[in-house]
Order: structure tokens, then sequence, then C-alpha cells
């Protein structure tokens, strides 16, 4: 592919401008420079912004059937170019094309929950608090909010925040990784398709220095973050510092604890299809396996023995099952993991290096398999996000519990196991946002709210579902008395007003 320009998207369409400086896009599958992105100055966030301030006006006063019209349209511009999404998510991010789908249509929920925004805004209303005096409550939006989403799901982690944020009637800018920029860019051509306000959704590329812009910009009322734990708390503390209502979703370390009574093949097959999907690059993504004894040994082998027949190639190629890295430093890094894990006590079930790889300069590399792996190693408590699986075993549903309680991110985890009472037990003990039973990758419907607990989330509400309405508002009541007017007879004589 001939190297291109991905540019800003501002007040409707592209950017104009010079960029002092870009950044190199790659395909992963090729280890080949794709395209090259603008990177934003301080002064071009700010126009970006003061774009979004003019247009919100506008858009505050915008009727909610209107809105809603809008988002219908926008909803069916997405299904119709699902698999151009798609196509280009998989040519920047490197994830074979069903994951890339699957991306969009989750995506596609929460703007489907956003449709019916005249329902979700509805207040409450309570007749005669006071003789002859109502008091009704009422959600107005904030004004321009802001996004910085991350690279492994480049067009569905926006799609959390933006309909929700445009369908309150806030004005939105968007700050997408840069390493896989162009979904974001085809999205906001798809709002102006059904016709958003120009002004309304804008896109900024670049690095810190654009984040640091918006997380500092006075007109920047509420910023949503989603990415590592470091980075999450960074933002957290500049934004609040600065005054504004933060959503900042950090990193995971997603534990899956299989209990004796188990279906083992079911949980094998859930740690694989969990721990690999998206070669591990997601944040709900399975990367321990906690299995109580006497499982241990037949669990592994039941796990090696899918990894072996898992296909890993291109995300163009229908029978590839995992794509490469999003990067070469990041491959490089995540296979560092496997000597540290070795040199630290931990066993190699499956080498990802030894796996079957395509040739070429791509940044592969093969699921790997750790096994005894234990709580004081590297590769237990940092946050690897490739595909590299560890499995931690216990003795005891108890020893599993400390397991997962000392961890210090709270994302999201699952149990295996067909006790009902001990399934209850863990959703009611575990110290974690979203819980799946028998389910590896427990992320909620749009109508709920995603987030975890501990350091995985940084402030007080989830994004998407009613709490994300509820982040993209504020609340008001008005208390109101309206004097009677005097009357005699039959003929009430109401005032009118001048």
């Amino acid at each position: 592919m001939s190297e291109g320009r991905i540019t800003h998207w501002v007040g409707g369409k592209p950017w104009s401008g010079t960029a002092e400086r870009r950044g190199d896009v790659y395909d992963p599958a090729t280890g080949q420079v794709s395209a090259q992105v603008d990177f934003a100055t301080a002064d071009d966030v700010s126009s970006a912004v003061a774009t979004a301030r003019e247009a919100f006006p506008a858009w505050r006063d915008t009727s909610l059937s209107k809105r809603s019209g809008i988002l219908f349209a926008f909803r069916e511009l997405v299904r119709e170019h699902r698999d151009e999404l798609a196509a280009l998510i998989s040519a920047e991010h490197g994830k074979v094309r069903s994951d890339a789908a699957g991306e969009v249509a989750r995506g596609l929920e929460v703007v489907e929950f956003a449709c019916g925004i005249p329902h979700l805004l509805k207040g409450g209303f309570s007749e005669n608090v006071s003789t002859r005096v109502d008091s009704y409550s009422i959600r107005q939006p904030l004004g321009v909010v802001a996004g910085i989403t991350p690279f492994n799901f480049p067009a569905m982690v926006p799609m959390w925040m933006f309909p929700v944020a445009i369908a309150t009637g806030n004005t939105f800018v968007l700050k997408p990784s840069e390493k896989d920029p162009s979904a974001s860019v085809r999205l906001a051509e798809l709002w102006r398709e059904a016709g958003l306000p120009d002004g309304v959704f804008n896109v900024v590329h670049g690095d810190k220095v654009a984040v640091d812009s918006l997380l500092a910009h006075p007109d920047v009322r509420a910023v949503s973050f989603v990415g590592s734990t470091p980075i999450a708390r960074y933002v957290y503390e500049t934004a609040t510092s600065h005054g504004k209502r933060v959503q900042a979703l950090g990193g995971a370390k997603n534990h899956m604890l299989v209990l004796p009574d188990a279906d083992l093949d079911l949980a094998a097959d859930a740690a694989v299809s969990a721990g690999f999907g998206s070669a591990g690059e997601r944040c709900m993504a399975i990367s321990v396996v906690v299995a109580v004894e006497p499982v241990g040994d037949e669990l592994v082998a039941k796990i090696k023995e899918r990894v072996a027949r898992l296909r890993v190639g291109p995300g163009t190629s229908p029978e590839s099952e995992m794509g490469p890295l999003v990067t070469r430093q990041h491959r490089d890094k995540v296979a560092s993991y496997l000597d540290g894990g070795v040199a630290e006590g931990a066993t190699l079930a499956v080498d990802g290096r030894s796996h079957p790889l395509p040739e070429g300069d791509g940044f592969w590399l093969g699921p790997t398999v750790l096994d005894q792996v234990t709580p004081e190693m590297t590769c237990y408590r940092d946050e690897i996000f490739g595909p590299v699986l560890s499995v931690v075993r216990v003795p005891s549903y108890d020893a599993a519990m400390e397991v997962i309680a000392d961890n210090p991110y709270g994302n999201g985890t699952a149990i295996f196991t067909n006790d009902g009472g001990a399934a209850r037990r863990f959703q009611n003990e575990v110290e974690v946002g979203m819980i799946g039973v028998n389910v590896p990758i427990p992320v909620p419907m749009a109508y709920y709210s995603f987030g975890g607990w501990k350091a995985s989330l940084f402030g007080d509400t989830h994004v998407h579902g009613t709490e994300g309405v509820h982040f993209y508002t504020r609340g008001k009541v008005v208390t109101a008395r309206w004097l009677e007017p005097e009357h005699g007879g039959v003929n009430l004589g109401f005032p009118t007003n001048g």
C-alpha cells in the first residue's frame, strides 16, 4: 500500500492545515508503514475545541426527536459500512476480520441504546410538594466533552462514548490512538452523512501533546478515557485538577476461576478464546486461569491441545483466528515475558515463538501458556496485554479468592462451575466490577454499564448505559409556584403574557 495521509476532522470536514509533526501507521501483518497521521499541536486542539463550543448551543437546543433521528440514520450507515470499518480496523490494528466485525457490532449496540435518548432523559415530577408548589427534575448536557481512546478497539471504545454524549446534547472531541486512526475518521464521515451538524463531532490525532491540551483546556467539561492504569491515573489527576468530570478506565488482570466440578472442555475452550482473541490485546482478555486442584494437569492439557490448532495469520485471511500484535516494540515486550517467566520459576507449557507463524516482518507472536505461575512473578503482576495465558494452581476455592482479592486490578473475572451456590457466593464476594458465570468475557450489554473496580477505574462512573447518560449530563431541580388567576363565575379569565 502506498503511504497516505490521515488528518484531523474539525467542523464537519478534514483539516486543511499543515502538520508540524506526523506519526507512522503500520500494517502489523507486514511490518510496513501504510500511512502517516498528522499530530495536533496545542493550538490545533484549541481550534477543534472552539469549533465544538460554537456548535454546542444549537445542538443543545435541538429537539430530542431530531437528535434520535440523526442517531438512527448514523446507526443504519454504520451497519451498511460495517465490513469497510472492519477492514480498516484489521489493516491498522492487525486483529482478524471476525474480531474486527464483532468490535463494530458491539459499538453499534451503544448507538442503538442512545437512539432511545428521549426516554433516557425523562425527569421526575412531584405535584404539590407544598401548597400549589410543584417540583421537577431535568438533566442537561455539559458542553464540550472529550474522549481519549486506545489502540485495541479503535471503533468500539469511541462508540462507548460519543453516541451517548452526542445524544444527550453535548459536542464531542475524540483523540483516538495514533496507531490505528482511520476508523475514527470514517465514523466522522458517516456522522456527516447522517445529518449531524458541523462541529458536533470532531477528531484530533496525536500524542501526549494533544492529550494534555484536552486535559487542561478550560472549555472541555468532561473527559472519558480508556487505557493503561498509569495513564488512567494521570488523566484522572490532571483533568480533575482542572475542574473536569472524569471517567478513566485503566488496566486489568482478569482471572478465570475453574472449580473441580466445572466442565473442563467448556473451560478450556473459554480460556483459549478469551485469552488469545484479538491477540490478547483487550482489557477484558482472560490473562490468568486459576485452577483449583486436582484439575490443573487435565485443564492445561486440554488448553495445550486447543492452542496447537489455533491458526495465526493476517486479518485478511478468513482462516486466521489470531492476528499479529499492534507494533514491533509491543511484540518484543510481550515476548520478553516468556523467558522472564521461566527464569522466575514458571513452566513454559506452550511457547508461542514455536507456533506456526507467517513469514515476513510482521509483528507475530503465537499463543503462549505459562504454567505453575505464582503471584510473586513479574508475568503475573504486569498487564502483559498480549497472547500470554498464565495458569495459577491453588488448593481450594478460598485460596483462589485470596489470589483474586490481592490483585490490584478489578476489571473483569469469571468462574467456571456447575455449583450454583459456589457461583452465587463468588459473584457476591469478589471485588471486581464485571462478573462472568461460565462466561469468560463478561462485557455488559449497552443498556448496562462497563467498568471495573480498584486500579481498573479512576472516577465514580462507568461508561455507556444509564451511568453514561448521567456522566454526560448534570441534574437540575426546579421548584415552581404559579398563582391561580382571580375569576368569577365560570369565566376564569386567564391573563395572557405580554
